[in-house]
């Protein structure tokens, strides 16, 4: 099966796409607009599910090398006092796969060792596309054009060509913003990882590989506050002084250099993920907020079910077909969750905060963990697979 696919995006999604296309013997080529590739962000959590897609592509083991294993994640009030400790490991049991949290950065280094340099071209800015019958045509902001016998639209949230093709798919703001920081881990020595839900915002925490963490704070806001655009570690540190003992020292080992600081958004999900030669993957299909570390999770799982599936149907616009029919439940599932997550644990009410975390404190762990449940126990690759 010899054909030419390429993917506008050269992020998680699109770098794991091309590493799957090529080893199954497609052409793949990958476009992306930045003239230097690297990983933009932070941290993120690649759960069971993400390493099931990773170990059917092959590129388990060298991830789990990059990873730090997650054997728990709890959450926590503004005092540090437990409201939920999943037990991550038994609900994944089935998946025989661990969780693990990866630096971002180190996962874009991994990925493009797997790749020729060819297959990588930087500094070309997709700015719109034609379809006919037999090909997909793709111009770039330079002037130029290719033709392709399918694209894979991997673009992010604020994909160019989504909202070309779909209009009416502009990101969503969730309605609380965020900062995040990588920052060393030497004197403070955090093991596990947590996420702490007080009336003032969320705070997050990980440990990564060579002794450092990844923190994350969400604070309720309108859109592109000019407040918090100038917010510096002195302003988290204020905000967040009510908040218990492990956050303050977080806090205190982060300088103003490493903030990284953007508005939480999503996309309400798609009528479907694919038009004909093109396939939407990764957060230009179904960008979620990131309240069940999800969203490079879905993205390894998109690659994953493209692979299985074009194995066994090599023409393109059928392939996607079936993609779109395996992946649109689920991913609407995790962003719809991820959402109303987000709403819940942004809580600003004292009395409501009160209510919520008495009953989580109360309620089973079984109870408590169904939604995890149904993310991690669900074998994603069978999902209306003929």
């Amino acid at each position: 099966m010899k054909t030419r696919f390429a993917i506008i995006g050269g992020g998680v999604a699109g770098l794991t796409a091309a590493i799957g296309l090529r080893k199954i013997g497609i052409d793949t080529t990958v476009y992306e607009r930045s003239p230097v590739l690297r990983g933009i962000g932070a941290g993120f959590g690649m759960a069971a599910n993400a390493m099931q897609a990773f170990d059917y592509l092959g590129l388990r083991e060298g991830v789990e090398r990059i990873g730090h294993f997650l054997n728990s994640y709890n959450i926590l009030d503004q005092y540090g006092v437990v409201l939920a400790a999943p037990d991550t490991d038994s609900i994944a049991a089935n998946l025989q796969q661990k969780n693990f949290a990866v630096h971002r950065g180190d996962l874009h280094n991994f990925l493009l060792s797997q790749l020729p340099n060819e297959a990588v071209v930087l500094g070309k800015e997709a700015v719109d596309v034609q379809q006919e019958d037999d090909f997909v045509r793709i111009n770039f902001s330079d002037g130029n054009s290719i033709e392709a016998h399918a694209l894979i639209v991997a673009d992010g949230v604020r994909s160019r060509l989504r909202q070309q093709l779909l209009p009416d798919t502009s990101p969503r703001y969730a309605g609380y913003t965020c900062w995040r920081a990588i920052i060393d881990n030497s004197d403070i020595q955090l093991s596990h990882g947590s996420e702490t839900w007080g009336a003032k915002g969320r705070f997050g925490m990980t440990p990564l590989v060579g002794s450092k963490i990844y923190w994350y704070a969400c604070i309720n806001s309108k859109a592109d506050n000019p407040l918090y655009r100038d917010f510096r570690v002195k302003d988290l540190q204020a905000h967040f002084s009510g908040y218990h003992d492990t956050i303050q020292q977080v806090l205190a080992q982060t300088t103003d250099q490493e903030l990284l600081w953007n508005d939480i958004i999503d996309i309400k999900p798609l009528p479907r993920l694919h038009d004909g030669r093109i396939l939407f993957i990764g957060d230009a299909g179904h960008a979620t907020t990131p309240n069940l570390g999800q969203g490079a999770c879905q993205a390894i799982e998109d690659v994953a079910v493209l692979v299985d599936t074009l194995r066994e149907t090599p023409t393109p616009s059928e392939a996607f077909k079936q993609v779109n029919r395996r992946r649109l439940a689920r991913t609407r599932y995790i962003t719809n969750t991820s959402w109303q997550i987000g709403r819940v644990s942004q809580w600003e009410n004292p009395l409501l905060i009160t209510i919520r975390n008495m009953l989580m404190r109360i309620t089973p762990e079984k109870i408590k963990q169904l939604q995890l449940r149904k993310l991690l126990n669900e074998d994603f690759m069978a999902i209306n697979k003929k």
